[in-house]
């Protein structure tokens, strides 16, 4: 963030990569570590099937700032019905937080996901993640019940929104 409070704008790329891409590895893994940290436990991203992202039942992303090599953010969709998608892993590097990256990937995701035909999108997120909460209802996104068996709803907070073209 700026002095004044302002995202500062950065040029970013974002690319399409496979789930098993080590950069998406390294990202998830960070993201797995920080939800350890913050939470005590956490979804294991190793476990996720990486077909799930591959088009067009998925999709997975990456960012780079723009004169750097590593990747700083990711995040990706898979379908779940045949007009609803779900987002996941979402992650921006803390050295990269306040550049608006979270939400480029966000739209980007979205917009990948309407060209696919999906109409609604949903997510989890962790309810101390304070700007992950703030970015998503943001973006449009409001609280529903939890869509996963067994999920503690002090923990966990379920979304979705309305996605149009």
């Amino acid at each position: 963030m700026t002095p004044t409070g302002l995202v500062r704008p950065v040029a970013t790329t974002l690319s399409a990569v496979p789930y098993d891409h080590p950069e998406a590895r390294r990202l998830a893994s960070a993201l797995y570590a920080e939800q350890l940290a913050t939470y005590g436990f956490a979804d294991d991203p190793h476990t996720a099937e990486p077909s799930h992202f591959v088009p067009p039942n998925g999709l997975f992303l990456v960012a780079r700032v723009d004169g750097h090599e590593a990747a700083v953010g990711c995040g990706g969709w898979h379908l779940t019905t045949s007009d609803t998608v779900e987002i996941k892993r979402m992650y921006v590097d803390p050295t990269a937080r306040g550049l608006a990256i979270g939400s480029r990937i966000l739209r980007a995701l979205e917009h990948k996901a309407v060209e696919h035909g999906a109409t609604r999108a949903i997510l989890e997120t962790g309810s101390r993640n304070l700007a992950a909460l703030a970015l998503y209802e943001h973006l449009g996104y409001r609280p529903i019940p939890s869509y996963v068996p067994g999920r503690e709803p002090t923990v966990n907070r379920a979304m979705a929104k309305r996605l149009t073209v």
